[in-house]
């Protein structure tokens, strides 16, 4: 079931990458907001030390296992916020981030800056995902009162 819609209006330039423009998510669905994920492993330590890929890798990783403990794939995201400090290797996250994605493309902003909270850290991403009722349950996350 499609619990959101990817546009793409026309009275806007059309992405040039793995994104869409907007995401209109259904009302009565949950938002899972999942904090900015570098490259670390579940013991703390940093993954892919001067590898772009590899740390792009351990990042999408990160965020598939954030998605998964509420019952969430990246089918669900619907806006992104990418983070890089070496903008040269940039493609480098965009082929990794397609083959998570998959058919999806969020909306999303890519950007540049001149550092993360550790120098060895080349990206840091944060999702927002989408999940309906049918997948909270799944998940066994309760609705607030």
């Amino acid at each position: 079931m499609k619990f959101h819609e990817e546009s793409n209006p026309d009275n806007l330039a059309q992405p040039d990458g793995h994104f869409s423009q907007c995401t209109l998510v259904q009302a009565g669905t949950s938002l899972l907001f999942i904090s900015g994920q570098v490259p670390r492993d579940t013991e703390g330590g940093t993954v892919g030390i001067g590898d772009m890929n590899r740390q792009a890798e351990q990042v999408f990783g990160n965020l598939q296992a954030a998605l998964s403990a509420h019952g969430a794939s990246f089918e669900n995201v619907v806006k992104a916020t990418i983070y890089v400090t070496r903008m040269d290797l940039a493609h480098e996250v965009v082929v990794v981030r397609e083959r998570f994605y998959g058919k999806s493309k969020p909306a999303s902003t890519f950007v540049g800056v001149t550092a993360l909270n550790d120098p060895e850290w080349w990206l840091e991403v944060e999702l927002v995902a989408a999940l309906p009722a049918s997948l909270r349950s799944k998940a066994g996350i309760q609705a607030f009162a």
